[in-house]
């Protein structure tokens, strides 16, 4: 992606260190919710927890002397490590990986008896690593018919031997290390040694290598002490919001500029939503400040030791709730005290760095922000709160040519289109035709995009699941102004794309446009041109699609208001069979949603996301309203109703992109006098 901004090949050891830690917590963070859901089974229900349930906590016998196996120890010995080896095979070779990287996994967990997260992350990524190697001995060699066989028969066979390894091989080294981790910690805390961690945990928080110390150490035996003790104080080491929160405070009070102005939204999405990585940038920014981290951290750590205070299971993410969620019900004055000591001395010698030395936060706090995502791999989720980026593009970490752009619209089909044809277009006689410019649902988004343009209502939704992207808000699809601003963007970056004729370019974006991504629906009209023959013969004649038909286009509509016209463009789709009355009403839930309003005076309503089994066929509408009506402010001359099944309407909308952003062809569709003008000017943009 352009935002990895990695200017150059990266080979020290914190990258290496970095990337094993990040391997470590992808097999980790996605599974933390068992992990929640098993310290509140144990919080609650064992014989100490705060309502003693016998059979769920796993204590006692039950009516015929039988002890109780209850919840948490099956979940802890079985479920967690079969979750993680299943999630960690399955990063490396899908899911045949994950399938048997979790059985060889239950051969270390019954050889050594105690709960095998280690052993876990050990046999999950190994399981998924050798099966793929093993099936590229006989890739492309099986007889066809014989593929579900053999496939079945190897990982079979295969997740057997690794288990009966994981038995007498792996458990007992696992187990040897846990041990003697275990006793490591153990004689840190009884010599008072364990608040010393925090001269590296806290560093390494900053330099993003606290992935492999909290997940590749201090989790695994944080469980171990917590099934044997009810609690673990290693939970607390890394997760402790306090040193974070004494910064953040400190440059409240004492700061300057952008670092003072944005210290009070940091700490607060630090504090509550547990994204620590939101204060790093302001110790990069005075790196003495680290000082204030590691001395909070020591308090924290010194507190909790104390007061034999502790969590249950994992505070993911380091939020105050999820802290108090998993405290043990012994711990809670001991775990607070240790928050709000932490926070008031780390506090208390932040103070003191930013009072007693000079130093430009307002100038430099972008630039330690930068820093901050050129460690960290890619563009952080929460720069923007500090940089003060919002709809617009942080162009400091785009530091590859731009690849991919999407259109990003609750349901992926109508309005994004447009707005994807429109763009690609523009990008295309800009002399960039390799820019890949699609739309998409919101739902199905994943962090693999350049660029991500959203409509302003929807930003916010886009925003979680593509962190690394560049992401543009736009309020009118057909001619926001925000498009030259991405073509100037895309010319900026991918300065080795040569510069085609832009005639030639216009011409071939008319025959390619497939849609981009906001979220209404567009059709696709009749289209009669044909495409020019290679070989110089003349054009054959394409058959009219039957998206778009004379029955569904109507002159002059009767509504008067926005709801009248959506009902009135419904009623054309309802009556050519494409969809239910389920649909119709989809289409007022929508417009409440997000307008579907597109510029140069259309309207493209649509269903939802979820209204796509309402649609029986691909079907367009479209209705003129010479004297325009208001929606929602803007004047609508032209409404236009899609209900498309797959991409078969997104050739209409490109035809219709390409329509309204041209203003001849706009007055046009005013001027027009008969239904067959319409079908027409549609058809021969397609030409």
């Amino acid at each position: 992606m352009a935002t990895e901004t990695v200017a150059k090949p990266r080979t020290s050891l914190r990258v290496h260190v970095q990337k094993f830690g990040t391997f470590l917590s992808g097999m980790i963070m996605p599974n933390i919710g068992a992990f929640i859901a098993w310290g509140l089974i144990t919080a609650l229900f064992i014989e100490k927890g705060w309502i003693p349930v016998p059979a769920l906590g796993g204590f006692g016998t039950n009516a015929e002397g039988v002890p109780n196996v209850g919840l948490v120890g099956p979940m802890i010995t079985y479920l967690l490590p079969l979750l993680i080896a299943y999630t960690g095979g399955r990063m490396v070779y899908d899911v045949r990986g994950g399938v048997v990287g979790a059985i060889g996994t239950m051969g270390v967990i019954v050889g050594a008896g105690i709960p095998m997260f280690i052993g876990a992350m050990i046999m999950g990524p190994l399981g998924g690593w050798t099966m793929k190697k093993i099936d590229l001995l006989w890739e492309g060699k099986i007889r066809p018919g014989f593929e579900m066989l053999v496939n079945n028969f190897s990982a079979g066979i295969w997740g057997a031997l690794l288990a009966m390894l994981g038995f007498y091989g792996i458990s007992p080294l696992v187990q040897a290390f846990s041990t003697a981790a275990g006793n490591v910690v153990q004689f840190l805390v009884n010599n008072g040694l364990l608040p010393l961690t925090s001269i590296f945990i806290e560093p390494a928080k900053v330099l993003f290598l606290n992935n492999a110390i909290n997940h590749g150490v201090l989790t695994p035996l944080g469980i171990q002490q917590s099934l044997e003790q009810g609690k673990s104080i290693l939970f607390l080491l890394e997760a402790n919001p306090g040193p974070g929160m004494g910064i953040l405070l400190a440059y409240m009070f004492f700061g300057k500029g952008l670092a003072k102005g944005s210290a009070s939204g940091a700490a607060i999405i630090h504090f509550f939503g547990g994204i620590h990585e939101i204060y790093f940038p302001y110790v990069l920014m005075r790196p003495l400040l680290i000082l204030a981290a590691i001395a909070g951290g020591m308090t924290g750590i010194a507190t909790l030791a104390i007061t034999g205070s502790g969590l249950v299971a994992p505070a993911a993410p380091g939020s105050i709730i999820a802290v108090l969620a998993q405290t043990s019900r012994d711990s809670y004055v001991g775990v607070i005290l240790a928050v709000v000591l932490a926070t008031s001395v780390s506090f208390l010698v932040a103070s003191v760095i930013l009072k007693t030395t000079k130093h430009s936060d307002e100038v430099d706090l972008s630039d330690a922000t930068s820093k901050m995502e050129a460690m960290k791999g890619k563009k952080s989720s929460v720069s923007s709160v500090l940089t003060g980026a919002g709809a617009g593009v942080g162009t400091a970490v785009l530091a590859g040519p731009i690849k991919n752009i999407v259109f990003a619209c609750d349901a992926g089909m109508g309005s994004s289109a447009m707005g994807a044809s429109v763009l690609r277009n523009k990008i295309k006689a800009a002399g960039f035709p390799d820019v890949k410019v699609t739309n998409a649902a919101i739902a199905n988004l994943s962090d693999t995009y350049d660029v991500v343009i959203t409509h302003q209502d929807l930003t916010e939704r886009a925003k979680p699941v593509t962190s690394s992207a560049a992401h543009f808000s736009v309020d009118n699809f057909m001619n926001s102004p925000r498009y030259d601003e991405i073509v100037e963007l895309v010319k900026e970056h991918n300065t080795e794309g040569a510069t085609p004729d832009a005639g030639a370019a216009a011409a071939g974006a008319a025959g390619t446009a497939a849609g981009a991504g906001h979220g209404a629906h567009v059709a696709s009209a009749p289209v009669n041109a044909a495409p020019a023959a290679g070989n110089g013969t003349a054009p054959t004649a394409v058959a009219p699609s039957d998206i778009l038909v004379a029955d569904s286009v109507i002159l002059n509509g009767t509504a008067t208001t926005r709801d009248a016209a959506i009902d009135e463009a419904g009623q054309l789709l309802l009556a050519r069979g494409a969809v239910d009355e389920g649909y119709l009403a989809a289409m007022h839930e929508r417009e409440e949603s997000v307008s579907t309003y597109m510029g140069s005076f259309l309207a493209i309503p649509h269903g939802t996301n979820a209204a796509k089994d309402h649609i029986l066929k691909s079907a367009v509408s479209v209705i003129r309203y010479p004297d325009g009506i208001d929606w929602n402010g803007k004047q609508v001359k032209f409404v236009v109703g899609v209900a498309g099944i797959n991409n078969e309407h997104l050739h209409i909308l490109s035809s219709i992109a390409k329509v309204f952003t041209d203003k001849a062809q706009v007055a046009q569709l005013e001027a027009a006098t008969s239904v067959e003008e319409v079908l027409e000017l549609f058809g021969k943009v397609n030409a």
